[in-house]
């Protein structure tokens, strides 16, 4: 049976957890889910960033640190949030993105990649959906990206990962399909959050806000889709090529220079975002 929520959109009073909340699309996301009635949980491997975030929020958003590629850190989290109310909805944005030649990236780099991006994931749902299960019905909102369809150079392991959430998602959302669970998959292009710092723009294709993209998930969680591009017409550009041989595809992504946009990125504009990166993973 459908809830009351389900039917109309409503979000006042529903249990959000935002994973990757501290900043950029997670926090911009919480700020609108809030705004709306949502009582939004944050969590992020940054304590007193996610704090911050919360408390800017406002509206009674609770932050709480989260490293989403541990089974313990979940338990903790779960336990210190549990006073918000059952979760009725998972936003799985939490993921990091190196860029560079693959032949050239850690290993530990890589490793980190599809242990936050993917297995951070599929642990998430793992920790949560079985209380959905148990409460008759629930949704999972994961975050992808436009290069889980169409992988960029430079991007190899973070193309890998997304198409990875990509795969996991279409799978689990058949597995749970008598068990009143949604799953949906957001797929952005570019975004101007820190993660994408220095990327360069491919021609016609605009960099997004977070803001663009928490009105997709907003959208999202009111109405539950399996797949939702942003901008629409990143669905439609992808679709289209799919269908193209390999050597026209590769020339149109040429002439809009989207087979360089990882590449030619500024990597002075992104020191700062890979040296924390490399931090918290302790490659630093």
């Amino acid at each position: 049976m459908k809830s009351v929520h389900r039917e109309t959109g409503d979000l006042t009073g529903r249990v959000v957890v935002i994973t990757g909340g501290g900043r950029g699309i997670g926090h911009t996301t919480a700020t609108q889910l809030a705004a709306a009635g949502a009582r939004v949980v944050l969590g992020d491997l940054d304590l007193p960033t996610v704090t911050e975030a919360a408390t800017s929020v406002g509206h009674g958003t609770v932050g709480a640190k989260l490293d989403v590629t541990s089974r313990e850190s979940w338990g903790e989290f779960l336990d210190a949030t549990a006073a918000v109310g059952p979760i009725d909805v998972l936003i799985n944005n939490a993921g990091i993105m190196p860029i560079g030649r693959f032949l050239d990236e850690d290993d530990a780099i890589s490793r980190a990649v599809l242990d936050v991006n993917v297995l951070g994931c599929g642990l998430g749902m793992k920790m949560v959906v079985p209380g959905m299960i148990e409460r008759g019905g629930g949704h999972v909102v994961n975050v992808a990206s436009a290069v889980g369809r169409l992988p960029l150079a430079d991007g190899a392991s973070y193309s890998a990962s997304k198409a990875a959430v990509i795969a996991m998602s279409e799978a689990v959302r058949d597995e749970l399909a008598d068990d009143g669970i949604d799953i949906s998959v957001i797929l952005p292009t570019a975004v101007e959050t820190a993660l994408a710092a220095g990327i360069a723009h491919a021609k016609g294709v605009k960099h997004l806000a977070p803001e663009d993209v928490a009105r997709s998930i907003v959208g999202v969680v009111r109405r539950p889709r399996a797949e939702t591009w942003v901008p629409r017409s990143g669905g439609f550009m992808v679709a289209a090529s799919a269908v193209l041989p390999r050597n026209v595809r590769l020339g149109l992504q040429r002439l809009v220079s989207a087979d360089t946009v990882l590449s030619s990125a500024d990597r002075t504009a992104r020191v700062t975002y890979e040296q924390e990166l490399r931090r918290k993973i302790g490659r630093d």
